[in-house]
């Protein structure tokens, strides 16, 4: 099996309509992508933001189409399937046009890439729609489907094996944050499985171990591929992407009574993935459309998709899948930003994901860049200080930290009232991309909980934050933020640096000591007023003794120092 993509890239397709803008302001560009593949069309519209590298997903849409509905004797693309194929299209190409979009990238992959007519239907696509689709092999599908998964997920210096169920094919790809070391796809997907070998359903034991041991050979090439493209002691992540496995995740979160809002980063172990497939397979077809979790279309073919995934898994030894709601759509995005150089190096694009997230967020919410960034600084600098003191992080809350100072003003996008509140909804309910479910929940409630009450039990912000260790980490980090927020009164910058200590021995501490010490404004001013951000941050006192149980000090350098500023206030 070949591990290297042939084909070239997706062609781009016919441009804007010359009344839509599809540059805006602030350079935000604005493509669409559209994956034909073998059970349904997927229609992506991404705006783009030059500057940041990065996009976010102004619509998404899909139709399921079943062009893997092939004549029986033929191969052929049926006709009834053709002319769903075009009608969806058609609502593609127009929907993309209204938003503005300056390209449409189409691709197509195995349904089409297998049929005798499939490029008769392609060439059908340009001459009636003005669409231009390029024709994907196995390979190159791989490589975009490697590419949506990086752009939504942080893989850091470990490798990650990504598998993506279609409804023709497979596809599964060893990939690490640098770059994918191998892309192989197999002709075994839910609709052919389905076609081939379901027509009893239930499926009997004798003809359900057949399948497996079906999908065992089929897939024995691709796993060997990957495991000899691993390198001594490597221990890979397993993501799983499209239909099938975000409908076991969905199915799961059901059955735990606790859905999230998203399930990209939802986690299922090999041993819940076997009791899903248990359940399954024992089902009618009208007791699988029952299930609200999935979709009725998913119903019908969900049990030879999940036999691919636990089999899969099996062979690779993993034990846990991570779903990905990311996969060749946000791919064809992604390589249309890497021809046209709106990303550069493609490492730097996947090690800086969370925060180009973060960032793009508080763009989007109209956010003082410049105050986030003097927050945040604050709010670590008291991190590195206090350490031992108001926390005993490890040092992963770290990165939380920073998103919530970056985003802790955002909800003043609704209303200044209250508007730590509206920070948790925005943060809860926006993307964050990199970030787990639980770590993005922890970043709305530290925002929240940056001013005004301490965290109560009838909160939802703290309600959904369940493990012990994550609401101490929540609230010392909050804490942090809170004195971070409060030392940051005025447009400009007047503070250089802070100095955090302990009044007495430090694993014995009765209090903490916070000097401020200014910005110098020049020989003949060298020393700023701080009155403002001492009495600032001595309002944090009641709710730093509240959960720490210490008393808060302030003062200012040129306090100590003795030196004259305006309106000096007594230390406290």
């Amino acid at each position: 099996m070949d591990s290297t993509p042939k084909d070239p890239p997706p062609k781009d397709s016919r441009p804007e309509d010359p009344s839509a803008q599809a540059v805006r302001s602030g350079g935000e560009r604005r493509v669409a992508a559209i994956d034909i593949g073998t059970n349904s069309i997927h229609l992506l519209i991404a705006a783009i933001d030059p500057g940041l590298h990065s996009f976010r997903v102004l619509l998404a849409e899909k139709s399921t189409t079943r062009l893997g509905e092939r004549d029986p004797e033929t191969g052929d693309l049926s006709a009834e399937a053709i002319e769903r194929g075009f009608r969806t299209l058609r609502h593609c190409r127009d929907l993309a046009l209204s938003h503005g979009v300056e390209q449409i990238v189409t691709a197509a992959t195995s349904a089409v890439r297998e049929a005798p007519n499939g490029r008769d239907f392609l060439l059908a696509l340009q001459e009636q729609l003005d669409l231009e689709v390029d024709l994907v092999s196995g390979p190159e599908e791989a490589r975009l489907i490697y590419l949506g998964v990086v752009s939504g997920m942080a893989f850091g210096e470990t490798p990650h094996w990504i598998l993506d169920i279609g409804g023709g094919s497979t596809e599964l790809v060893l990939a690490d944050g640098r770059d994918g070391r191998a892309f192989t796809s197999t002709r075994i997907g839910a609709v052919r499985l389905q076609r081939e070998f379901c027509q009893q359903d239930p499926l009997p034991a004798e003809r359900r171990r057949f399948l497996k041991a079906y999908i065992q050979g089929a897939l024995d090439p691709a796993v060997a591929e990957v495991r000899s493209a691993l390198r001594p002691g490597e221990s890979p992540v397993m993501v799983g992407t499209s239909g099938t496995a975000m409908a076991l995740a969905a199915l799961a979160a059901a059955d735990d009574g606790k859905p999230p809002l998203r399930l990209g980063g939802y986690r299922l172990s090999r041993e819940r993935i076997h009791q899903l497939v248990e359940r399954l397979v024992l089902l009618t077809p009208e007791q699988r459309r029952a299930l609200t979790a999935i979709n009725d279309r998913r119903a019908e073919i969900i049990v030879p998709g999940a036999l691919i995934l636990q089999t899969a898994m099996e062979m690779l030894g993993a034990r846990e899948l991570v779903v990905c709601d990311r996969a060749l759509r946000e791919g064809l995005i992604v390589d249309w930003m890497l021809r046209n150089d709106l990303l550069g190096d493609r490492f730097a694009f996947q090690s800086t994901i969370r925060e180009r997230s973060v960032r793009h967020l508080a763009r989007i919410y109209g956010v003082d860049q410049a105050r986030a960034d003097r927050v945040s600084s604050l709010a670590l600098s008291l991190y590195d200080q206090s350490r031992g003191l108001l926390h005993h992080d490890d040092g992963s809350g770290r990165l939380l930290l920073w998103a919530a100072a970056q985003l802790h003003a955002c909800g003043k996008h609704i209303n200044s009232a209250a508007y730590h509140k509206h920070t948790w909804y925005l943060i809860r309910h926006g993307e964050l991309l990199g970030y787990s479910e639980l770590e993005h929940l922890m970043v709305a409630a530290i925002a929240r909980y940056h001013r005004r009450g301490l965290p109560k039990k009838r909160h939802e912000s703290w309600q959904l934050i369940e493990g012990r260790e994550e609401k101490r980490t929540v609230a010392n980090l909050a804490l942090l933020l809170r004195l971070a927020a409060a030392l940051d009164r005025r447009p400009a910058a007047v503070l250089d640096r802070v100095s955090l200590d302990a009044v007495g021995a430090r694993n014995d501490a009765s209090g903490l000591r916070i000097v401020l010490h200014p910005v110098a404004d020049s020989a003949e001013q060298p020393t700023t007023d701080l009155s403002l951000e001492c009495w600032s941050l001595r309002s944090c006192t009641d709710a730093v003794r509240e959960a720490t149980g210490l008393s808060l000090e302030v003062a200012s350098a040129a306090e100590l120092s003795g030196q004259p500023a305006a309106n000096a206030s007594a230390r406290r």
